[in-house]
């Protein structure tokens, strides 16, 4: 059983590797920790609360983390690739309530699991890079870390060069990738490739075991309008995110390479993520995921989203 605490930014996809979470049977969410990124940190954090009393889990704790980066910038949210509340056209009820865990849970979670626990980083390093600050004896109990984040050697979705995450708060990703042991990161080279297709979302939609079912074909939709038009001709929407969280118990989905990476804080290239390629580099110790096996990935995620 992987014992996984998730700061999220939920957003289509990150809603979505929280759904595969929930329903995984060798996955246990023991915690979410929101923040800003695709939407504000308040509307990530009731939607994460949203999809938690849906899948009927509401003893699951739900942090609020980050509300801006740590440069002094306005913040900029996508409605048009998420919808105007994050999850495409479905709208939360106005009287939903929810609670909220102290920030000081992520201490305590830490602290319960020791090694047991897998901390995956699927928005901004804001709030990651606070609990490295505010906890330091306890991020080395983690037994390891995941963060979706960077392009290397391919383009990025931010601006040419920077993918979205590390460039919402360089200065967090940088001192993420130089500071957490263990390190995975899966970047666009791999994340770009797991897209989900209109027939796949179709079967999902039609389990009635799955109580995430009426869900996604709305959401599906309304995030393949957005890619549609980004980039003409693709087949269907990425899910970086949940992709995210596919690899912490199936690793082989992707091919690595090893080295330490760098992301760019200031300058034209600001968010950029690179590593020294050169033949007479030396190696590190950080996973960079940079290719994705496409036939596994639908495979497994059909075994938990399809499952009776």
């Amino acid at each position: 059983m992987k014992k996984i605490l998730l700061f999220c930014d939920p957003g289509i996809d990150d809603s979505v590797a929280i759904m595969y979470s929930l329903l995984d049977p060798e996955i246990e969410l023991v915690g979410i920790v929101t923040s800003y990124g695709n939407l504000t940190m308040e509307q990530a954090t009731a939607n994460a609360a949203y999809l938690l009393q849906l899948a009927g889990k509401t003893d699951i704790p739900v942090i609020r983390g980050a509300s801006k980066p740590v440069q002094e910038e306005a913040i900029t949210i996508y409605p048009g690739i998420h919808g105007p509340d994050g999850l495409g056209p479905i709208e939360i009820p106005e009287e939903f309530q929810y609670q909220i865990y102290p920030f000081d849970t992520i201490r305590y979670l830490i602290e319960k699991y020791k090694d047991e626990l897998i901390i995956v980083d699927t928005g901004r390093s804001t709030t990651l890079a606070t609990v490295f600050i505010l906890y330091p004896d306890q991020v080395k109990m983690v037994n390891s870390y995941y963060v979706m984040g960077g392009a290397f050697f391919v383009p990025g979705n931010a601006t040419a060069l920077a993918e979205a995450n590390f460039y919402g708060d360089p200065t967090s990703s940088n001192f993420i990738v130089k500071t957490a042991h263990n390190l995975t990161i899966t970047p666009l080279n791999a994340t770009q490739k797991a897209i989900l297709t209109q027939d796949i979302i179709d079967a999902v939609s039609k389990n009635k075991n799955n109580v995430f079912a009426p869900l996604m074909d709305p959401i599906f939709k309304y995030y393949y309008e957005f890619y549609k038009k980004s980039v003409p001709g693709i087949p269907g929407a990425p899910f970086h995110d949940l992709l995210t969280v596919m690899v912490v118990k199936n690793p082989s989905l992707v091919d690595y390479i090893h080295y330490d990476a760098t992301v760019i804080e200031s300058s034209e290239a600001k968010g950029m993520s690179y590593i020294d390629y050169r033949p007479t580099s030396k190696k590190g110790k950080t996973k960079i995921a940079v290719n994705l096996r496409y036939e596994e990935f639908v495979k497994e995620f059909n075994k938990v989203m399809l499952q009776e």
